[in-house]
Parts: C-alpha cells; structure tokens; sequence
C-alpha cells in the first residue's frame, strides 16, 4: 500500500501538516493552485509576551498567480523574521539547538520563490525531525482538469493506493472519481493533540511547529501523532 497526500505549501507550518506528511509515502506540494493572500501560503505565527505575532513574507496583493508563480523581490523580511524568532524564543531549552540550522536558511541566502522559500523549510524541518517521506512538486507529474479528477490522476501517477486528505476536502472532494481508480480515501484527523511546554501565557496550538521546535527539541514527537509511534 502507498499513501499519498496532496497539499498546497505553507511557511513554516503547524505540527499538523507535518503530521500529515509522516502519515504518507509521498507528499505533493500543490502549488499549481492559486495564490490567496492573506493565508497560510506566505504567513504564520508565533507567541510573544505581548500575544499572538504574525511572521508575514511580503509577497504582492495579486491573486491571479499561482502559488508556484510568486517571485519575492523583497529581502527585508527574512533578517526581520530572524530577529523576531530570536527575541521571542531564545530563552527557549532548544533554541540554540534548532538556531544551528534554522539560521541560514534566514540569512546565507536571498528567497526569490514563495513556493521554493515554503519548500526549503519544509524539508529542513522534516530532516530535524526524522521524517523520510517523498516530496514532490505536482507539476513534476501530467496535470488533468477537475478538481478531483486531479487529484485523482496524481494518487494514480505516484502509484498511490490511499489518499489522506485534510477534513475541509469533505465538502468538495468527490469519492466517487477515486472510487473508480480503486483509490482509498482517508481523513486525516487532526484533533486531540496533547499540549506541549511553551513560553508566554495561556497555551495554544495554533501556531508555528518552531514553537513545538524551540521549547521541546527532538522530544517533539511525543507531542505529535505520526511520529510518535
């Protein structure tokens, strides 16, 4: 059996979406999709003493392009988001630990591609934390028309016998088109996540995976599910 998911890529995402790609042996970046701004593609959060932050990469108003069409031209935000994740969680037990290889990829090199920026720190994460899953870009494969017909004919192409699929899809995703290409579909249950030590006031699950990072290290799993076998 090959399990494989299908998800646009996000900036330094939550612990979910890592989750979801320790659950398959492939997962597709579908940034074939179109940009939304104001989104989790170039955005996430972190917690300061003052709250909830957004670390924001400058990315244009145009929602015309696809995801994997959107050039960065502004560098400013990659020493500004450094700095932030510096004075925020650097008192953190595994700050210094995590800073080892999470620092150049903030500051030995200009991002000039939203979707390569979201790529990079994907894997260098996935590398931290042991995950061997596949990644793929969905262009590397024939792209069909139909929203899942699509997804479908990309399960079909990497050779999948099960697609797990975010729980939001369950008002779109047609099961039927799977069905027919003797394709199992999974939900993917991101709930019941235990808490995990974190700085700065009340806890809350909905940020970053660097906070998981910074204050637990390679104990991380134990507050995740896939990895936590």
């Amino acid at each position: 059996m090959k399990k494989v998911a299908i998800l646009q890529s996000n900036y330094i995402p939550w612990k979910g979406y890592f989750d979801m790609i320790a659950a398959v042996d492939e997962f597709i970046i579908y940034d074939d999709m179109q940009y939304t701004k104001n989104d989790w593609r170039n955005r996430n959060r972190i917690k300061t003493p003052k709250g909830m932050e957004w670390l924001t990469i400058p990315a244009g108003q145009d929602i015309s392009r696809r995801i994997r069409d959107v050039e960065l031209s502004d560098y400013r935000w990659q020493s500004k988001h450094w700095k932030s994740l510096v004075s925020n969680y650097s008192k953190s037990p595994y700050f210094r630990e995590v800073a080892e290889w999470l620092e150049p990829l903030y500051l030995t090199k200009q991002h000039t591609n939203l979707s390569q920026v979201n790529r990079t720190f994907i894997e260098a994460i996935c590398n931290y934390l042991d995950i061997k899953t596949k990644i793929t870009y969905s262009w590397d494969y024939i792209l069909t028309e139909g929203k899942s017909e699509r997804l479908s004919d990309l399960c079909v192409q990497a050779g999948a016998n099960e697609y797990i699929s975010g729980p939001a899809a369950k008002d779109y995703l047609d099961i039927s088109v799977f069905s027919d290409q003797d394709i199992k579909v999974t939900w993917f249950d991101y709930s019941g996540y235990q808490d995990h030590p974190q700085l700065w006031g009340e806890f809350t699950q909905e940020v970053s995976i660097l906070d998981l990072l910074f204050n637990c290290g390679k104990t991380a799993p134990n507050y995740m599910k896939n990895l936590n076998q």
